[in-house]
């Protein structure tokens, strides 16, 4: 996700009920939940707010670096460099820099500080939707899934087993808290790291596309002077689309999307546009309909 510009506040930690911990900085805020022995779950949490500490302030080190095309991993802190990792494959022949991983990457730092303690069988890190993901061969999760950004409410779960390989699930569309160039409502992505899971995201919800006059677009430095996509075009508002440029513009985030999955980028992906879905590689979950 490329991050709107946001008020920066001060670190925030606090344990909320179900035996999660929150941890917040600017616009980092994460929901954490570990299972396991409670000596285990208290080490984990530990390790967690250790891992977030001056995280935000080494990304902002390195910001420059970050909001430029993807480059040379020398140097960065880790989660920087997780950024690097995951966009690099996806530069090949789109625009992207590594602030398109950002959300999933600090998930991903923070999950393995906890991953890294014995005895713990499960644990999410939510990133405001983007998830890091540990489960152990007995261990399962349930994660909502919500068709439209502008209204955050599960539609459906999914259900993660060890076995289908997922660490990651991120959402990116048009109306979230990132700018987007393209009209998706919602994408959905599954990958192996959170990291990956948002960068692959964000460019398949540029890919939902279609040329259309009811569509308005603005250059991101008009809405944010500091936006790493420049003078690019990104989407402010959406009208009423005929049948027609909603399923052109869902083949073309589906057929990018398949080239992800082609290129063992992503494990699936579902597109959701005007209440229309599209799903992109299967895996060994259940998906099961809200009441």
């Amino acid at each position: 996700m490329t991050a709107r510009a946001t008020a920066w506040g001060g670190p925030l930690a606090a344990r909320l009920a179900g035996n999660r911990l929150h941890l917040a900085h600017g616009p980092i805020d994460l929901v954490i939940r570990a299972d396991g022995p409670s000596a285990s779950v208290e080490r984990a949490y530990r390790a967690a707010s250790a891992a977030f500490d001056g995280l935000l302030e080494s990304l902002v080190a390195v910001l420059p670096r970050l909001r430029s095309p993807v480059g040379s991993a020398d140097g960065l802190p880790p989660a920087a460099r997780l950024m690097q990792a995951a966009t690099a494959p996806l530069a090949v022949d789109r625009f992207v820099t590594p602030m398109a991983a950002v959300a999933g990457a600090v998930a991903d730092t923070v999950m393995a500080a906890i991953r890294a303690v014995p005895g713990i069988e499960r644990a999410y890190v939510n990133n405001r939707g983007d998830i890091a993901v540990h489960l152990t061969p007995s261990a399962s999760i349930e994660i909502g899934v919500v068709p439209e950004l502008r209204r955050p409410l599960m539609a459906a779960s999914l259900r993660l087993r060890h076995d289908d390989g997922i660490g990651g699930v991120a959402t990116s569309g048009w109306d979230g808290r990132s700018f987007s160039l393209g009209i998706a409502d919602a994408v959905t992505v599954l990958a192996a790291s959170a990291a990956q899971a948002d960068a692959a995201a964000t460019l398949i919800a540029n890919a939902v596309d279609v040329d259309d006059l009811t569509i308005t677009r603005t250059p991101a430095t008009e809405l944010d002077p500091d936006s790493d996509l420049g003078r690019l075009l990104v989407t402010t508002g959406v009208g009423v689309l005929d049948d027609a440029a909603i399923a052109a513009a869902l083949d073309n985030g589906a057929r990018y999307a398949q080239t992800l999955l082609e290129r063992r980028l992503i494990s699936a992906a579902m597109l959701v546009l005007e209440g229309r879905a599209r799903i992109v590689g299967r895996i060994r979950g259940e998906i099961a309909c809200s009441s």
